[in-house]
């Protein structure tokens, strides 16, 4: 059953707007988030007569890769729309996209990439202002229950923290087949094109960072203790992270500071995108309520679903946690437009206490506590 996305809607919209000159729409997101399937639901309802390519196909890959302005028309001649799909693969993609905007401006144009390591790399220069770029998460609480109700939603959460929310995993009724696909996602499949992109030959060496990283959600990380537990030089460690950050693996949080004496600013925490593949890298698919790492994983879901319905929601901001030399912290501070909105994060507690160094030095800010019976109100 198709589950539909936030971003069918606005891309959709794209697609059948009329404009003299198009702009390239890009669709990242991490692989196996269902990219491919929104692109065929949105090709179904568009009404455009459309060119489709699989990219990731050898043979296609060969057949694009450095083509002509006049081989590229007589392929594209006839279709409205021109979708390539897993463009990243494709060698020259930014010269091949500029020559279809330049030279043939009423045709529609879809990209998607399940890495932007390579893709923006090659397109960013060649379009710029001839773009328009939307990022593709795992599924959302909302969208997976978009028509449910409150309990219900509730309910499903411990399913979501267990096995996150790729659609594979979340159509899979029988958590063994759910968690045998998780563990295969996670082995290397998941980080493909970091591996590809900068020709990673240790794949050992992901599966250990990404391990250490996997046991420490919501904790500052040192990537000086990272490469001893990895084996390997701390500049490997930051470069690491980079393309894993850049395949939509985990994402960075860093400390808010403003210069306080006893504010930390140079550390950072890292999150992962789906805590399904999180668990299969440590493999514990545990009931919630039996987890020893319960307040972690908490945090980690709360902030990715919220950095969800921000981008639903079109709210540019910026994220951090603050701590203090004396351990003083808050989960999750939100700067947008000047204003600082920082937000606790507890399963059980319906109280916490606010520092008052906070709040004294950033005097417009407001500090709110996130628990289980809230948190609705804060993800969707």
């Amino acid at each position: 059953m198709y589950i539909k996305r936030y971003l069918h809607e606005p891309i959709l919209e794209l697609l059948k707007k009329k404009q003299k000159k198009n702009r390239v729409i890009v669709l990242y997101g991490p692989r196996q988030v269902g990219k491919t399937t929104l692109i065929k639901e949105l090709i179904k309802g568009c009404g455009l007569k459309t060119k489709f390519f699989a990219c990731d196909d050898p043979d296609i890959k060969s057949l694009l890769s450095g083509i002509g302005l006049s081989k590229l028309k007589t392929l594209v001649a006839g279709y409205d729309l021109v979708v390539f799909d897993e463009a990243q693969r494709i060698r020259e993609i930014g010269t091949m996209l500029k020559l279809l905007i330049d030279y043939l401006p009423k045709k529609k144009v879809l990209v998607s990439g399940s890495s932007s390591l390579d893709l923006a790399n090659k397109i960013s220069e060649a379009l710029t202002g001839r773009k328009k770029t939307f990022f593709m998460y795992p599924l959302s609480l909302g969208e997976v229950y978009l028509k449910k109700d409150e309990m219900d939603i509730k309910t499903g959460v411990d399913r979501i923290m267990r096995f996150g929310t790729y659609p594979v995993a979340f159509s899979l009724s029988d958590e063994m087949e759910v968690e045998d696909y998780l563990l295969e996602l996670a082995r290397d499949y998941l980080y493909k094109d970091a591996l590809e992109y900068q020709q990673v030959k240790n794949t050992e060496q992901i599966r250990k960072l990404l391990v250490a990283l996997a046991l420490q959600i919501g904790q500052e990380v040192s990537y000086t203790e990272l490469a001893n537990t990895v084996g390997v030089d701390q500049k490997t460690v930051v470069r690491f992270i980079d393309l894993l950050e850049k395949s939509f693996v985990i994402f960075r949080l860093s400390a808010f500071s403003r210069n306080l004496r006893n504010e930390l600013n140079k550390t950072r925490k890292i999150y992962f995108y789906d805590l399904g593949i999180r668990n299969a890298l440590i493999k514990n698919f545990n009931n919630f309520e039996l987890r020893n790492d319960k307040g972690n994983v908490w945090e980690n879901f709360l902030i990715v679903e919220r950095m969800k319905r921000d981008a639903v929601k079109k709210e540019r901001k910026n994220y951090y946690f603050w701590r203090t030399y004396d351990k003083k912290e808050i989960d999750l501070i939100e700067e947008r437009g000047g204003k600082l909105n920082g937000f606790e994060f507890k399963w059980n507690s319906r109280s916490f206490k606010k520092p008052k160094l906070f709040l004294e030095k950033y005097k417009s800010s407001s500090l709110s506590l996130v628990n289980r019976e809230n948190f609705l109100d804060f993800v969707m």
